[in-house]
């Protein structure tokens, strides 16, 4: 897809990794990049974005900004959550998986159920799932945030086959820990956002349906066909 030209939508684009990947299209041409966020306050002011009030849990949020924003041609679907670190099995464990899954997995359902029309009437464009290595195995402390992302993944699969009719790019991204707040604590190697949207964003000039932004996503891929498989040890 040529990005020269084009107009974004990225959620949760206020820092972090959104703001990278706002920033990551601009760079690549994008003549305006929405910048979904609750808090449109919050996006920086100085750096070309449009902020949008954007919930990704609230439907009437979505609603609202996919009626606003006819003209989008690539949406990413950044925001997410880590949760906390109940036991899927503790009395907390359901509670944690609907607290993090209203995020996670819903909030990509939403934005992507509101946007694929417009994105049909714009010639298909591009629907960016930011998943992560963790949909194929887990880590100890946050087991919500795997389970999301797993469905996350299998979401993504699906919309891919039920998108490619209208013309639609379904990209899945894939990382290990990404230089942010959220693992600001692990200590452990980091990709930088920049590298990922970077990336992201030369996957989707290529067409490319999944990027491994990392030598740790590249590797938890690999080791799903390894024996034993990389998903029965958990991930460090």
């Amino acid at each position: 897809m040529n990005i020269k030209g084009s107009v974004a939508l990225v959620t949760g684009a206020n820092r972090g990794l959104g703001l990278a990947f706002a920033k990551a299209l601009l760079a690549a041409g994008a003549t305006k990049v929405y910048a979904g966020a609750r808090n449109p306050a919050s996006v920086p002011g100085d750096v070309g974005l449009t902020p949008v009030q954007l919930d990704v849990t609230d439907p009437a949020s979505v609603a609202a900004a996919a009626a606003a924003l006819g003209d989008v041609q690539i949406v990413i679907n950044n925001a997410g959550i880590s949760g906390h670190g109940s036991g899927l099995a503790s009395d907390n464990g359901e509670r944690a998986l609907r607290d993090v899954f209203e995020t996670n997995f819903y909030g990509v359902q939403r934005v992507a159920q509101a946007f694929a029309p417009i994105l049909a009437r714009n010639g298909g464009g591009a629907l960016v799932n930011m998943l992560s290595a963790l949909s194929w195995t887990h880590v100890p402390g946050i087991p919500a945030y795997s389970v999301s992302k797993a469905a996350a993944w299998s979401l993504t699969n699906a919309l891919r086959h039920e998108l490619r009719d209208q013309g639609t790019l379904v990209v899945a991204v894939h990382a290990g820990y990404i230089d942010t707040d959220m693992v600001r604590a692990v200590d452990a190697p980091k990709v930088s956002p920049e590298e990922v949207a970077l990336r992201t964003v030369e996957g989707i000039a290529a067409g490319t349906e999944e990027v491994l932004a990392d030598d740790t996503a590249r590797a938890v891929k690999a080791g799903l066909n390894a024996n034993p498989a990389v998903y029965l040890a958990p991930f460090a």
